[in-house]
C-alpha cells in the first residue's frame, strides 16, 4: 500500500500540468504533490520508510533490495522517494517501444520540426538587451566553433561531477551558476549469446532450470540482474529458448564483466555486446535538491532526476520546464509555485 499511496499522490502532477501550473524547483514540485512527506522522502532511506509502515527487514533484504539493484544498481539505503518510483516500476502494466524507448525522443523531435544543430555546447554566456536576459550559446562541431543568441535556453543533460557535460561553463551570471554537484551511478549492460551455466544457480541439469529472470540482493556483487530477453512484439509462433539451448541473456553489472565472470555465468558463449553509461544519479551524493530555474529564462530539465529517475519522471520534468518557460515569458506568475493546488484545481473545474 505504501507504493500505491505515493503513486496516487504523484499522479496529481498530470492534473496540475493540464491546468498550466509549473514549479521553479524540485522541492516546490514535490511539496505540491505530497507536502512535507514527499520532501522528507528524499532525505530518508527506503529501508527506514518501509520499516515505519510495518514492512519486515527480511522482505526489504530479500525483495526490495533486489528490485532497487535491478533498476538503480543501488541499495535500500537510497532515498525513499526514488525507491518508491523504482518499486512502482516492478509491478505489471509496463511498456516498451520496439526499437528502443529512444524512439519516443526522436519521434517527438521530428514532430516539432525543430532546427537541430549537431554540435557540442561548450558554454552559456549571459547578455542583456532592453532589460531582458539574452543567452549566447557557444558550440563546436566538425566545422569549427560557433555561437547563437537565444531568449530561452533549456539544459537537457545532467550537470554532475563525473560527466563530460560538466565541461559546460556559465559566464556572466551573478551570482555564478554552480549547480554541478553529485555523482552518477555507472551501469554496464552485456548482451550475451550463449549457454547459461545453470549449475552456478543450483541446477546441475539445465533442463530443470525454471527462471527467465534472476535478481540479486548483495551477493554475488559482480552482477545485479540476469534476464533471458525476447522481442518486444511476440508473435503467435514465438517460442522462448529452453534453458539448455543457446539464448540471448542481458547481464546488468556495476562494472564491465571479466572473462572469468562471464565463464561463471555461462558454460560457453558465442558473442558479447556491451554498453556502459552513467545511468542514474548516485543518490546521497548531493546534499540538496536542484532547481529547474537557473536564471530568468535558463532552465535545467534534469533537475528532477535527483528526486527519482525514469522515462516518465523525465517526461514530467520536460512538461514542467515547458510550462515554466511559457509562464515566465508571458508573466503569468499565478501559474508558478502555487500552494494548495488541489483546492485551486477543483475551484477551476
Amino acid at each position: 500500500m505504501w507504493v500505491e499511496e505515493v503513486m496516487e499522490k504523484f499522479m496529481r502532477i498530470y492534473k496540475y500540468q493540464a491546468h498550466g501550473y509549473a514549479f521553479s524547483g524540485v522541492e516546490e514540485l514535490l511539496y505540491s504533490l505530497g507536502e512535507s512527506t514527499f520532501v522528507n522522502m528524499t532525505q530518508h532511506s527506503v529501508a527506514e520508510s518501509l520499516l515505519q509502515v510495518g514492512v519486515t527487514q527480511r522482505f526489504i533484504d530479500d525483495v526490495v533490495s533486489a528490485v532497487l539493484r535491478a533498476s538503480y544498481g543501488q541499495s535500500a539505503a537510497m532515498p525513499a522517494f526514488a525507491g518508491a518510483m523504482s518499486l512502482a516500476g516492478a509491478q505489471g502494466s509496463l511498456w516498451s517501444v520496439e526499437g528502443g524507448n529512444k524512439l519516443v525522443c526522436s519521434g517527438l523531435l521530428k514532430l516539432t520540426k525543430a532546427n537541430v544543430i549537431h554540435a557540442t555546447v561548450t558554454s552559456v554566456t549571459l547578455h542583456s538587451t532592453e532589460g531582458k536576459a539574452l543567452y549566447q550559446v557557444a558550440y563546436e562541431n566538425e566545422v569549427g566553433n560557433s555561437s547563437d543568441f537565444y531568449d530561452i535556453v533549456v539544459i537537457a543533460t545532467p550537470l554532475h561531477l563525473d560527466n563530460s557535460s560538466s565541461n559546460l561553463t556559465f559566464a556572466g551570471f551573478h551570482p555564478p551558476i554552480d549547480d554541478v554537484q553529485g555523482s552518477f551511478q555507472p551501469t554496464v549492460v552485456s548482451l550475451v549469446h550463449g549457454y547459461l551455466n545453470s549449475s552456478y544457480f543450483g541446477f546441475p541439469d539445465p533442463k530443470l532450470f525454471p527462471f527467465a529472470n534472476i535478481l540479486t540482493t548483495d551477493f554475488p556483487s559482480f552482477f545485479c540482474t540476469l534476464d533471458n530477453i525476447c522481442p518486444v512484439n511476440i508473435s503467435a509462433s514465438f517460442r522462448r529458448k529452453q534453458p539448455q539451448e543457446a539464448a540471448v541473456w542481458r547481464v546488468q553489472s556495476p562494472k564491465p564483466l571479466f572473462r572469468t565472470q562471464l565463464k561463471t555465468l555461462f558454460r560457453s558463449y558465442y558473442s558479447v555486446q556491451t554498453a556502459e553509461w552513467q545511468a542514474h544519479p548516485l543518490y546521497g551524493s548531493r546534499p540538496t535538491l536542484p532547481r529547474f530555474a537557473l536564471h530568468d529564462q535558463l532552465f535545467y530539465l534534469n533537475a528532477l532526476e535527483w528526486a527519482a529517475s525514469s522515462v516518465e519522471v523525465m517526461a514530467v520534468a520536460a512538461k514542467n520546464v515547458a510550462l515554466l518557460a511559457y509562464n515566465r515569458w508571458y508573466q503569468d506568475l499565478d501559474k508558478i509555485d502555487q500552494k494548495d493546488l488541489m483546492h485551486k484545481v477543483k475551484t477551476e473545474l
